[in-house]
């Protein structure tokens, strides 16, 4: 099996979908956690901007969702996302409209890649990196089991994650000024990186 374009175009609509009926509770657990709880804004803003994307290819529809995002929407959560999906789109290859599983791993690898050169985050930081390193890292573990089992790795990673960094203490962000205080709370940007990637595999799976 492979992952047509249309399919990628619909995981993104049914991740922002996902995304607006969550905005509530990532903006509580953004200021729970000491940040300025307005992490669920911020996330459906990103969403709504890239809705606007365009693209006959994986590459060109990659940096648009990219410099959409980024032209439209303000803050760190533009910048991170739209670093990420410009490394997703430098990865892609050119004219491709559809990708095996594991080319599409290595977009997402390329992704975090990218992302990776914008912020010093990795796991352990309670940042979004704690749901995206170790779902693209499942990707990369489970593209040979195709690209139904390889999402499914994917959001489980993602979610464990997410719940890890409930005994994380902040290191990023305003949310690192509570020090000890901020253990207790999911982080908002990893838990909305649990929730697309779990909506990536609802996605997929239905249209398989």
């Amino acid at each position: 099996m492979t992952l047509t374009l249309q399919m990628f175009k619909e995981m993104i609509a049914a991740a922002g979908e996902a995304i607006r009926a969550e905005e509530k509770r990532f903006s509580e657990l953004d200021a729970a956690a000491g940040g300025d709880g307005d992490h669920g804004t911020a996330i459906v803003t990103a969403f709504q901007a890239m809705e606007k994307a365009e693209g006959a290819d994986f590459k060109s529809y990659l940096k648009s969702l990219s410099e959409t995002l980024q032209n439209e929407a303000c803050g760190s959560t533009s910048t991170l996302y739209g670093s990420w999906l410009q490394g997703m789109s430098d990865t892609a290859p050119a004219g491709a409209t559809e990708l095996n599983a594991a080319t599409l791993a290595k977009v997402f690898n390329g992704g975090l890649e990218e992302l990776g050169y914008v912020t010093p985050a990795r796991i352990g930081g309670k940042t979004l990196m704690d749901a995206l390193i170790p779902a693209t890292e499942a990707l990369l573990s489970a593209h040979s089991q195709g690209i139904v089992t390889m999402f499914e790795w994917a959001a489980a990673a993602a979610e464990q994650g997410a719940e890890a960094t409930c005994e994380m203490r902040a290191k990023f962000g305003r949310a690192k000024n509570l020090g000890e205080r901020s253990i207790g709370p999911r982080d908002a940007g990893a838990a909305s990186m649990a929730c697309i990637f779990a909506s990536f595999a609802k996605s997929i799976k239905a249209a398989c």
